[in-house]
């Protein structure tokens, strides 16, 4: 199937984007540093963002319901600002959450987001499968995980 040249990147490419990540220890990543054979939710987030805010809550809430998932959390906001999102919610003691800072903004422009949070789901192949932006219910989520 091809996809016409006027779609989005990720829909270009619909595999997990490969941009350098900075961990909130400073380390960079990128998606080969990622679990292989698991799905896979990017969340694009914005650090003054309610609704992401609100939505973290909710994921973290529910994290037993995303065992079987890694969730990417991305930024494009300063690491410095990141972290202080991280230390908020406590991100460390959820090791199937990954939290990144993107400050070239580059994961912008490749889901071309216009409003956070942004969420993209992706198989155990790290294929794309289904995209969200703005607010989603968990239970959106929950239909294309299971």
């Amino acid at each position: 199937m091809s996809v016409p040249k006027d779609q989005p990147p990720y829909l270009q490419y619909p595999i997990v984007p490969s941009f350098p990540l900075t961990l909130p220890d400073g380390h960079i990543i990128t998606k080969n540093d990622l679990k292989k054979n698991v799905k896979t939710i990017v969340f694009v987030f914005s650090v003054d963002c309610d609704h992401c805010k609100h939505l973290t809550e909710e994921v973290l809430k529910n994290i037993d319901k995303f065992k079987k998932t890694q969730i990417l959390m991305v930024t494009p906001f300063q690491p410095e600002q990141m972290k202080v999102y991280y230390n908020n919610y406590n991100i460390k003691n959820y090791p199937n959450i990954i939290m990144a800072s993107e400050p070239t903004r580059q994961i912008m422009y490749f889901y071309n987001l216009h409003y956070f949070p942004g969420l993209f789901i992706y198989d155990k192949k790290q294929q794309f499968v289904k995209g969200f932006e703005g607010t989603v219910k968990l239970d959106e989520l929950q239909e294309y995980l299971n």
